[in-house]
């Protein structure tokens, strides 16, 4: 990978704090109305992103009209917009006032998962708030660990380290992220992992996806087998008639010890959630960007 100049990494730096600045100055309605401007910039200056997601509509969701295409990937930046509104308002939001931004749906799921000691593996995605769903629940229950892959610009990923810890949670790099969770789960704590990304052909095995073989890293089934922890698909959507997020708890999902099938189990139930909310998911990652020995390429 070509290094990156300091330059570039202060100037990006800079660009986020002015941006996390800004928003979080403004009441949250302007607030979101300026994010869904910083956003309309990005989609601007990054046109291949919205024809990305329309690629991947086309491909995954081919009997979509036209019409309800642009309103998903519409949707999508909109959802992106929020999620920036809110995650400017982490350093202020605590557990007197957490409640006015999200509750919880299935929180049973979670206690009754602690009640067999063996920790939980929260199976989540790309979809509607990742980044509040982890920081919440540290405030609304306990601290959890998040598995995330470091940014390239050091400088951001301090940044985001730093929000994504002022709940209390531990962020686990990906660079060696098999002890932390073992250790997590050893002590019966949570640990939630995104599971919606392209994996590779190295890395990845081909599971159904929308219909078509998508490449899947089999490490969360792998490390459900090893470890025996409860598998609950975990994810905060927003709710309109609310006016905040709603965090899913899901029934939790049985493994069979089989990586393969256990991660195809996995990516269907995420395919379901993602059908009820297609506007809310990122549409915009090439999903389907390693493909079978044979196919031609999606992009």
């Amino acid at each position: 990978m070509r290094q990156r100049s300091r330059l570039r990494n202060a100037a990006e730096y800079a660009a986020a704090r002015f941006l996390l600045a800004t928003l979080a100055l403004l009441p949250f309605s302007a607030a979101l109305s300026l994010a869904k401007r910083y956003v309309g910039l990005l989609d601007r200056l990054a046109p291949k992103l919205r024809r990305t997601a329309f690629r991947n509509l086309e491909y995954a969701w081919p009997d979509l009209p036209q019409e309800r295409r642009e309103q998903i990937v519409n949707g999508v930046f909109t959802s992106i917009a929020r999620l920036l509104a809110v995650m400017a308002r982490f350093p202020r939001i605590h557990t007197a006032n957490v409640g006015q931004w999200i509750r919880y749906e299935g929180f049973h799921h979670f206690e009754e998962a602690l009640l067999r000691g063996k920790g939980v593996l929260f199976a989540t995605a790309h979809l509607g708030n990742w980044e509040l769903s982890a920081f919440a629940h540290a405030l609304m229950a306990a601290p959890m660990h998040v598995v995330t892959r470091p940014l390239d610009n050091p400088l951001l990923e301090d940044l985001a380290v730093e929000y994504r810890s002022l709940s209390g949670n531990t962020i686990i790099g990906k660079k060696d992220f098999v002890r932390g969770i073992l250790r997590a789960l050893h002590s019966n704590q949570a640990v939630g992992i995104l599971i919606d990304q392209n994996a590779g052909l190295d890395d990845g095995v081909f599971v159904d996806f929308f219909g078509h073989k998508a490449s899947t890293s089999p490490s969360f089934a792998k490390l459900a087998a090893r470890t025996g922890a409860t598998i609950i698909p975990g994810y905060a959507v927003w709710h309109e008639d609310e006016g905040r997020y709603v965090l899913h708890f899901d029934t939790p999902i049985a493994m069979s010890g089989d990586a393969l099938v256990d991660t195809q189990r996995l990516q269907s139930h995420l395919e379901s959630v993602i059908r009820r909310y297609p506007d809310q998911w990122l549409w915009i990652h090439r999903r389907w960007k390693t493909r079978p020995a044979g196919e031609d390429p999606v992009y």
